[in-house]
């Protein structure tokens, strides 16, 4: 069969990869890493999908803009449009926009003998694939929220399909778990957030402790067991996340991790 005529009945299978945790648990770090590794990759940022600055809610006791609180942190059913149309068509909409790129991000290496051992790996399964008829995209979706996920009645039924349906999206589920310390000094030493308009958000004083962290620890509680976010096991609402523990392993070995993961999931 003529080169030409096989890529055109090649099936296209994407794989969309969650990696969740707190804002500064290095979860875009990682990302990026995979990206360098992973043939016919790209990545998704959920911070693209939060809504625009003068609709931000505003916080009822401290009176400041809530960019954390997940039911108005994210516009839900965009960002689950936008997950169901990349995996019909293994492309990110051509009128998507990120941001992500004017945002302060502090270079954690990864050593190259890790990196192309990788490359080598998912390559030859690329390979190997392309042979069987199947072309490989991987979606690598990098977010605060993603494993948030309730189930709320909302007048919109779309509003609450979409806040039922992002976990049901990714098809591998990564979880990078920081201290609460660790992620203090991290958020304390960022000079602020891009917003989509491109104004720069700093946060008032206080607002790690006021509405930070007890957004986040509010958000996953019951993706734990037990409610610990900070120690407990995963539970039953995110099936087989991964919880890799940020400060006991270096980014070789969380990188390494998640590729085991990966072609895991390739072989099975």
């Amino acid at each position: 069969m003529p080169p030409d005529q096989s890529k055109s009945l090649q099936k296209t299978r994407v794989i969309l990869v969650g990696i969740g945790g707190a804002t500064c648990s290095g979860k875009t770090t990682l990302a990026k890493h995979l990206k360098r590794i992973l043939p016919d990759s790209v990545i998704i940022h959920q911070d693209d999908f939060a809504p625009p600055q003068e609709l931000v809610p505003i916080h009822p006791v401290y009176n400041v803009q809530d960019w954390d609180a997940a039911p108005g942190a994210i516009l839900w059913p965009k960002l689950v449009h936008f997950l169901r149309e990349v995996k019909a068509s293994g492309k990110i909409p051509s009128d998507h926009r990120s941001h992500d790129h004017l945002n302060e991000q502090k270079e954690v290496k990864v050593d190259d003998e890790v990196r192309n051992r990788w490359i080598d790996v998912f390559e030859g399964i690329r390979k190997e694939r392309e042979q069987e008829g199947e072309k490989v995209i991987w979606g690598l979706v990098d977010g605060f929220l993603l494993y948030w996920n309730q189930n709320l009645q909302q007048d919109c039924d779309n509003e609450a399909d979409g806040r039922q349906e992002v976990i049901d999206q990714l098809d591998v589920r990564i979880f990078l778990r920081v201290p609460e310390p660790v992620l203090r000094k991290r958020r304390h030493e960022r000079h602020g957030y891009h917003t989509a308009e491109g104004s720069l958000w700093r946060d008032p004083p206080g607002y790690w402790e006021q509405i930070v962290y007890p957004a986040y620890v509010d958000a996953h509680r019951d993706v734990f067991v037990g409610g610990d976010v900070e120690g407990g096991l995963a539970g039953k609402k995110a099936e087989g996340l991964v919880v890799i523990n940020g400060l006991e392993v270096s980014m070789d070995e969380a990188v390494s991790e998640v590729c085991r993961v990966l072609e895991h999931v390739l072989h099975n």
